[in-house]
């Protein structure tokens, strides 16, 4: 980890450095040490795609090169801005400066997490920089102890000051306006805070929202003063007024391909506008048409200016007023500071009336723009008595947010917030007015002191004995953790907090899971994690587990264990274990706090028992799927030929291995597979028949000579049939091209040994048939070269009476048809015993994308890129196509960081016991934008059954244990008809159906006299395990009047 980095010649945004690294270096106190070297990063020019996998995806390789260009200054080492630091440094800019003149104090690590009881007295910036420098080996951290100068702001890209006075502030403001050097001010105060940000005079946005540009298929352009262009009505084209779209692919009016962007009109979800094109060549048919992100300008007013006249973005529209007021109120935080020489003392009556007096004159001095019309003095009281507090979850926020402003400045990626921002979560207070008071939060010189200013020291004690289960210990997980052990969430005997996660590190993990270095890939995550979270406090109880969470550990997450937890806080990254959690707290009753992020996008939920909906009450779309005749044989985006790619890679080396596992030592799979429908077990067998017997292979020139047969089939053979079947000039029924719109008119592919990809898919796909069969494998090109031209490559001849499906309405019928029973039959026959297949080694392959060395990616790209060729679809590269085969979810640090602020802040609400659906919010942020959007939690939805009403926490509870025997079915059946006044017409516990009215009576005659227990073990044919106290049982009942009513799931107590 060098302190020295080279210059980089990629200009960012603003300007080239301004003075050289050395004397800057010089011109600093530290230095960080030297440490592990993963790549080149801002030297060279290259990007270390390994680490930065994720966050490349929301910012792209661009953006990136010019953050790469930035040296960055820092003011202020107390929560805030370590916050700042850690996610801007995670990022990878240039070099992060870290500046503070002052000592460390035991209240600074109620949210520095990098301070230690030790370090007390010592330099905050001196004792930062080495645990900042860990976190990135590409960004050099310096630290800088000395007082800011205008010599030494100007050589910085962007300065962030999260500590000073305001005539400082004005002061650096004014310098870097001057300069040319961006500038952010952030600041917190308990549960408020504030952003601001100067770009200069003329900053340039590259990409103001990040999203991929759009594009649609044309159907039609008009030849007059409007030019009106139609899209295919497969779907709309999404795009808006003013953007800007060029073209491709147009036959005919040819002058519109690749032409400068045009701006547009939209007239409806088909149609826009581009203006005249009466000048223009008759269109023909076909084309293309692209959203262009256009770059834009944007004008900053200086610091002092922007004071006088603020522009506001709303975080909150709820609270829509509020930002003039807070503006107003923290000029006179710093007026009271310069006054009393101290800031308000925490639920300080004479100090906040003070306040209030210097915030009305403030506002009376203050210009037009700028003034309120009356000043909110509840509002200020509490910025009184708010404002020596340090609230880790808030700095999470308002560091996530700053953080990202940095990174836009540095790469003009994203639209910046113009100019002020101010953020409250007022809401955390408890709902009972002036419940605090002024002994409640006097100085305790502890590290909780800045947070029990605040929330007083009777909520300190509540955090310590919380009982809190985190499923998640990434991205999310992290941050939470942080924030838990700063906040002193389960920091007591009473109290603890168990977090689980299976997964182990990866390297593309550090770049946003900031609790892992270098030396902690391939550990366990919720180990690791919380072993460095304990560093941070070490009164932090926290317990990790490295379990799954499902069915297969509810022997571990029992009852016991949910029924002694305050709550739970996930950390996932998948729906099927968010929507498993959200059943268990709904079961045991429990809050959660569910949240997510998206790249910039991220969205937080609060689940609260009897008061708000669930997770799973509502749920997303699914995803739009692909056609099967797109995939199979009409592709027309690159996102087509990668998705075929990865079909054939589980086809090729997964799923007709995982099935000859099952032909060998499964007795019941050929039963199993018999029964399944249409053409599926003549697949299945052939799969397997191929397997082991067709295509075998005895060596790895078997495996050379496979793969160049197999890209014959792919790309010449299979093409030459498609081409047959319809030729380039077919026509519909009515007369219109076959190969128009969607349909792209291939061509078959000739088979080059000069051509690079077409030796990548032969390597790759030999080698990985080599690894299946546990042959010796070889990398050597020009081996495989010189084995390929031995390969005799037969000539195919297209064939008459060969069936492609032209919709995917033809695709499900054909699958659908029963395979010929004579050939069935003989393909079963050609097949070995499983007997004598004992000992077989053929090993499936799990696709694992983030590996560069065991050429899964690299058998996609051949094969996706050499399909995209074949359609004259333009190529992905690696990163492009590992996105989309791997499915990756972008993420970013800042985005993550402010999440799990908010989230925090939620867990205040639930800690103090609010009860009311106003005090807590859902969230939705989008930082690219920005975006912020809260809304209160929606109330859980009633139903009734005779004069009863429920909500999905309800359940009905039957204690099957009755003077110490338990309930027979007949008995459990009557017990609702007399208890209840209902009449059961289903029971089932899981899929299993216990009682019907249209059960055989046979069957109900065995089945009434049973215990209940002993029903649910008969059907199911497996025992309930030990741990099992309670059944979950779902009934159809009738109400007196013989209608069917809904009522809530039964809760069984049986042991």
């Amino acid at each position: 980890m060098s302190a020295r980095v080279a210059e980089d010649t990629s200009l960012p945004p603003a300007k080239k450095p301004r003075i050289d690294r050395d004397s800057l270096e010089n011109s600093h106190s530290n230095a960080n040490s030297s440490g592990p070297t993963m790549s080149n990063n801002g030297t060279t020019g290259e990007i270390d795609e390994g680490l930065y996998s994720r966050q490349l995806y929301v910012l792209g390789h661009e953006a990136m090169k010019r953050m790469s260009a930035s040296n960055v200054l820092i003011s202020g080492m107390k929560g805030l801005g370590v916050e700042i630091a850690k996610n801007v440094i995670l990022g990878g800019v240039k070099s992060v400066t870290i500046h503070d003149e002052a000592n460390v104090e035991v209240t600074d690590m109620s949210s520095q997490f990098f301070l230690h009881d030790s370090e007390v007295g010592k330099n905050r910036a001196l004792i930062s920089c080495p645990k900042l420098a860990e976190l990135n080996s590409y960004v050099p951290v310096i630290a800088h102890t000395k007082p800011l100068d205008e010599e030494f702001v100007k050589g910085f890209q962007v300065v962030v000051m999260t500590e000073g006075d305001l005539d400082t502030q004005k002061e650096i403001g004014e310098i870097c306006h001057s300069q040319g050097v961006m500038f952010i001010v952030a600041t917190t105060r308990g549960l408020f805070g504030q952003i601001f940000c100067d770009f200069g005079n003329e900053f340039t946005v590259y990409d103001r929202t990040g999203e991929q540009p759009l594009s649609a298929m044309i159907s039609a352009v008009s030849k007059d003063d409007k030019g009106i262009v139609t899209c295919l009505d497969e779907s709309r084209h999404g795009f808006e007024s003013d953007d800007y779209v060029t073209f491709t692919e147009i036959q005919g009016m040819t002058e519109l391909n690749s032409c400068e962007p045009k701006k547009i009109k939209v007239l409806g979800p088909y149609t826009f506008s581009i203006g005249d094109t009466s000048d223009l060549s008759d269109y023909k048919r076909g084309g293309i048409v692209t959203q262009v992100n256009m770059p834009y300008f944007v004008k900053f007013k200086p610091f002092p200016e922007a004071l006088a006249d603020p522009e506001f973005v709303i975080t909150d529209y709820a609270k829509f007023e509020r930002p003039g007021q807070l503006h107003i109120g923290f000029q006179a935080l710093h007026e009271f500071v310069k006054q009393c020489g101290a800031l308000p003392k925490p639920r300080n009556k004479a100090d906040a009336n003070n306040f209030i007096s210097i915030a009305k004159e403030v506002n009376s001095s203050a210009g037009e723009k700028s003034r309120v019309e009356e000043i909110d003095e509840k509002l200020m009281e509490l910025l009184a008595y708010n404002s020596t507090g340090d609230l880790c979850p808030m700095q999470a926020v308002i560091g996530g947010i700053a953080a990202q402003e940095v990174m836009k400045a540095c790469s003009g990626k994203f639209n910046p917030i113009q100019q002020w921002m101010y953020f409250d979560s007022l809401e955390c207070y408890s709902e009972e007015p002036e419940s605090l008071t002024e002994a409640d939060c006097k100085a305790t010189n502890n590290r909780y002191q800045n947070q029990v200013a605040i929330l007083g020291s009777e909520f300190q004690k509540k955090l310590a004995a919380q009982k809190y289960f985190m499923v998640g210990a990434g991205a999310i997980g992290c941050e939470l953790l942080k924030n838990f052990a700063m906040m002193g969430v389960g920091c007591s005997s009473e109290g603890s907090v168990t977090v689980t996660d299976m997964d182990t590190i990866e390297k593309s993990n550090l770049n946003r899971q900031f609790l892992f270095r270098p030396w902690d890939v391939q550990k366990p995550k919720s180990t690791t994690a919380a072993n460095a979270a304990k560093v941070m406090n070490p009164d932090f109880n926290v317990i990790p587990h490295e379990n799954r969470v499902g069915p297969e550990t509810e022997n571990i997450y029992n009852d016991d264990f949910f029924e002694g937890l305050s709550g739970v806080a996930n950390a996932l990254d998948n729906i099927d274990a968010r929507m498993y959690m959200d059943r268990r707290c709904v079961y045991y009753r429990k809050s959660l706090l569910e949240s997510g992020t998206l790249g910039t996008k991220g969205n937080v939920q609060v689940v609260l028992p009897y008061l708000t909906e669930s997770y799973s009450s509502s749920q997303d779309p699914p995803e739009k799927s692909i056609p099967i005749c797109t995939l199979k044989n009409f592709p027309n985006a690159i996102e087509h030929t990668i998705q075929w790619a990865r079909d054939e890679f589980e086809g090729l080396f997964r799923n007709p291995q995982e099935n000859v596992t099952l032909y060998v030592n499964d007795p019941k799979f050929m039963e199993r597979t018999m029964k399944q429908s249409g053409v599926l077990p003549m697949e299945t067998l052939e799969g397997i028949k191929k397997t082991i017997i067709d295509e075998k292979p005895d060596s790895f020139v078997d495996c050379i000579k496979w793969a160049r047969l197999r890209w014959e089939e792919l790309y010449c053979n299979q093409i030459k049939q498609l081409l047959f079947n319809f030729p380039q000039d077919q026509v519909t029924s009515s007369g219109a091209a076959f190969w128009s719109g969607p349909k792209r008119c291939p061509h078959p592919l000739t088979f080059d040994i000069n051509k690079a990809t077409h030796i990548d898919y032969v390597l790759a796909a030999a080698n990985l048939k080599a690894e299946s069969y546990g042959l010796k494998q070889n990398r050597d090109r020009d081996f495989i070269v010189q084995e390929i031209n031995k390969v005799d490559v037969p000539v195919f001849e297209p064939k008459e009476g060969v069936r492609i499906s032209v919709t995917d309405a033809e695709a499900q019928a054909s699958a659908q048809e029963a395979a010929d029973e004579e050939c069935l039959k003989n393909l079963m026959a050609s097949l070995p015993p499983p007997s004598k297949l004992k000992g077989t080694l053929v090993k499936p392959i799990e696709f694992e994308k983030d590996d560069d060395t065991n050429l899964h990616m690299d058998f996609i790209v051949a094969t996706s890129n050499l399909r995209a060729e074949n359609y004259e679809i333009p190529a992905a590269d690696k990163h492009k196509t590992k996105g989309i085969a791997g499915k990756i979810i972008p993420a970013i640090a800042t985005t993550t960081s402010a999440v799990a602020g908010l989230v925090c802040l939620e867990l205040y609400k639930i800690v103090q016991g609010n009860k009311k659906l106003e005090s807590y919010k859902n969230g939705f942020i989008n930082l690219a934008l920005p975006f912020y959007g809260f809304s209160e939690p929606i109330a859980a939805a009633f139903q009734e059954y005779n004069d009863t009403k429920f909500s999905l926490w309800d359940r009905i509870e039957v204690n099957g244990i009755q003077n110490g025997k338990e309930m027979t079915l007949e008995q459990f059946l009557d017990h609702f008809q007399k208890e209840l006044n209902l009449e059961i017409t289903m029971l089932s516990q899981g899929v299993c159906m216990l009682y019907s009215f249209f059960t055989q009576a046979a069957k109900l005659k065995e089945r009434k006299p049973l215990k209940m227990s002993e029903v649910v073990t008969k059907v199911s044919k497996k025992k309930i395990p030990k741990h099992v106290r309670h059944l979950v049982l779902e009934i159809c009942c009738n109400d007196p009047e013989g209608e069917d009513v809904e009522v809530p799931y039964v809760r069984y107590t049986f042991r």
